[in-house]
């Protein structure tokens, strides 16, 4: 039964560090609101240009833009709501798999604790058969114990971190993007009124 314990134990730190790397891979700045979007969008009033580089840059934030730049015939309060349905669309997407990470905080000290307590009843039931009479056998039985508290907590404590960081990033990234993708509808629909002008 320990083992089995210290089997969950591996399987959650591999599981944890899986997630750790791909979010991370996912969520770097350029993979979700690349430069040369953001440029086009504060730099250019070329709306063919912009859609050429949100096309050539797949990203939450080019399929944001694509979808507003498509419903700009659309009243501007209508194209910012299908906006902001888009977007939490895309914000879920950013999210996923911090659930398991969130998940892994809350398991792996528990399957610790677990592993210390099937160790403790092997401990004391063998105690029971051969007595006080080792010490030395008493105390590395207690060490082999703790050791599953240990690994337990050793693999939360940087899952959390990971979730803490990750919950974080996605906050910044998408205040950045609904800042750009309101900067780009202002500006369109500002020039759609001078042109009717």
């Amino acid at each position: 039964m320990e083992y089995f314990v210290y089997i969950l134990l591996l399987l959650t730190s591999i599981i944890g560090v899986a997630f750790i790397v791909e979010r991370g891979l996912a969520l770097q700045w350029r993979k979700v609101v690349p430069p040369e979007i953001e440029a086009a969008i504060q730099s250019s009033e070329d709306l063919p240009m912009l859609r050429r580089v949100a096309q050539q840059k797949p990203s939450p934030l080019g399929r944001l833009i694509l979808q507003a730049a498509e419903h700009l015939d659309w009243p501007q309060a209508e194209n910012v709501d299908a906006l902001q349905a888009r977007a939490r669309h895309e914000i879920v997407r950013l999210e996923r798999g911090l659930v398991v990470l969130e998940v892994i905080v809350g398991i792996a000290p528990l399957l610790g604790l677990v592993g210390t307590i099937v160790g403790m009843m092997t401990v004391f039931r063998d105690i029971g058969h051969a007595g006080l009479s080792d010490a030395m056998h008493l105390a590395n039985g207690i060490a082999l114990i703790l050791r599953a508290t240990l690994i337990g907590l050793l693999i939360a404590i940087p899952s959390l971190i990971a979730w803490s960081y990750y919950t974080k990033k996605i906050e910044i990234l998408a205040v950045e993007m609904e800042t750009l993708c309101d900067q780009f509808i202002r500006r369109q629909y500002r020039e759609q009124n001078r042109n009717r002008e």
